[in-house]
C-alpha cells in the first residue's frame, strides 16, 4: 500500500504538470498565430477580392471580434477537439494531423527500436573491450553519423542502396503505388497489414519503412552507444564490481550487475531520443516522400496555412512531452529515489 501512495501520488504530479504544459503550448501556438504576417481573408477570398468579401470572410472566422475572444473561443475548441479547417485542403485540421501522424509515429518508433537494440549492446560491448579497436567504436562511430546532416545519409542510402544496388524500393511514400494500402485500424500500414493478414501490403510497407528508419537509426543511434558506455565504464570502476571481480565471480553476472545499475541514464536518455525523433524526422520524411506529420507542417507553411501549422506543432510538441512524463513515471519505477 505504501509503495502504491508514493507512485500514485508521484504520477498524479508528473499528469497535472503535462496538463499546465500541455495548457501552455496551446496557449503559446495561439500567441503565435496572431503574431503570424498576412491576413487569411486574402488567401481564402483570393487575390482580386474585395473588402467587403475579406469582411465578410473575417467575421465568419471571427477575426472581427477582440483576441481574448478569440483565445476562449479557441480553447473551447481545442477542448472539444477541434483545432479548425485546413484553408488549403479544407479538412479539420484534427482529422489531417492525425492522418499524417500515424506515418510519423510508425517510422519513429521502428527507428528507435532499431537504434535502442544497435546502441545498447555496442555501448556495452565497447565498455567491457578495454583492449584493440572496440574501445574507439563510440568515438569513431559518433563522428561518422554526427558528421553530416540526417537528410545528407537519406540521400546516399537512396543513391547507393536505391540508384546503384536497387536493394531498396524508391522513396515515392510508405507503400507501392501499385499495391493499395491496408484496411485502416490503427493507421500504422505494417501492423494493419498484419492484422488484417494483406501479405503484399506487409512485405511493400516494410520494404519502404526499412531505408527511412534505418537512416534515423544510424544518426540517432551514436549518442545512445555513447551514453550506454560513459555509464557502463562508471559502474565497472566502482567498488561493489571490483569487489566481484576479486571474489572470482563470473564476468557475465559482473556485466548483467553492472548493466541493472548503469540502465537508468540510458532509458532517460533513450526517451529523450524518442522525444526528438518525432520532431526530427522532417527531413528525412520530405527526402522519402514519406507524408508524415513533419512533412505536412512544412507543406502548411508554404501554403500559409497557419491553423494547420499550429495544430502539428501542438500535436508534436504534446507527444514529446507525453513521452517525456512517461521516462518520468519509468524512471521512479526502476529507481525510487528520483522522486525524491
Amino acid at each position: 500500500m505504501h509503495w502504491f501512495g508514493w507512485k500514485g501520488r508521484f504520477i498524479l504530479r508528473r499528469l497535472g504538470l503535462l496538463v499546465l504544459q500541455v495548457w501552455g503550448i496551446v496557449t503559446t501556438v495561439f500567441i503565435l498565430i496572431q503574431l503570424l504576417p498576412g491576413d487569411p481573408t486574402y488567401l481564402l477570398g483570393g487575390e482580386f477580392s474585395t473588402p467587403s468579401t475579406r469582411a465578410s470572410i473575417a467575421q465568419d472566422l471571427g477575426l472581427d471580434q477582440p483576441i481574448y475572444v478569440r483565445y476562449f473561443k479557441y480553447m473551447e475548441n481545442v477542448l472539444h477537439g477541434d483545432l479548425g479547417t485546413s484553408y488549403f485542403t479544407g479538412k479539420p485540421i484534427l482529422e489531417e494531423v492525425l492522418r499524417h501522424f500515424t506515418a510519423t509515429f510508425e517510422l519513429v518508433t521502428f527507428a528507435f527500436i532499431v537504434a535502442v537494440g544497435l546502441g545498447i549492446p555496442l555501448g556495452i560491448w565497447s565498455a567491457v573491450s578495454r583492449k584493440g579497436f572496440l574501445k574507439n567504436i563510440p568515438t569513431a562511430y559518433g563522428m561518422v553519423a554526427g558528421a553530416l546532416p540526417e537528410f545528407w545519409w537519406a540521400l546516399m542510402s537512396i543513391l547507393i542502396l536505391y540508384v546503384i544496388l536497387g536493394f531498396a524500393p524508391a522513396p515515392i511514400g510508405r507503400i507501392d503505388v501499385s499495391v493499395d494500402p491496408p484496411h485502416t485500424i490503427t493507421g500504422l500500414y505494417t501492423l494493419d497489414a498484419l492484422m488484417t493478414g494483406n501479405v503484399s501490403a506487409f512485405a511493400s510497407s516494410l520494404a519502404h519503412l526499412v531505408l527511412p528508419g534505418l537512416t534515423l537509426a544510424f544518426v540517432n543511434a551514436a549518442p545512445i552507444v555513447k551514453v550506454t558506455r560513459t555509464q557502463m565504464l562508471e559502474v565497472m570502476s566502482s567498488g561493489f564490481v571490483r569487489y566481484a571481480q576479486a571474489c572470482g565471480m563470473k564476468r557475465g553476472r559482473i556485466y548483467r550487475d553492472a548493466l541493472k545499475n548503469a540502465l537508468l541514464p540510458v532509458i532517460t536518455y533513450s526517451g529523450l531520443v524518442y522525444g526528438f525523433l518525432i520532431s526530427g524526422a522532417v527531413l528525412v520524411e520530405t527526402v522519402f516522400s514519406w507524408g508524415g506529420l513533419g512533412q505536412f507542417a512544412v507543406s502548411s507553411v508554404v501554403n500559409s496555412d497557419y491553423l494547420a501549422v499550429a495544430g502539428s506543432v501542438m500535436f508534436i510538441a504534446s507527444f514529446a512531452l507525453t513521452v517525456y512524463v512517461l521516462m518520468d513515471i519509468l524512471q521512479a519505477v526502476v529507481d525510487p529515489r528520483t522522486n525524491r
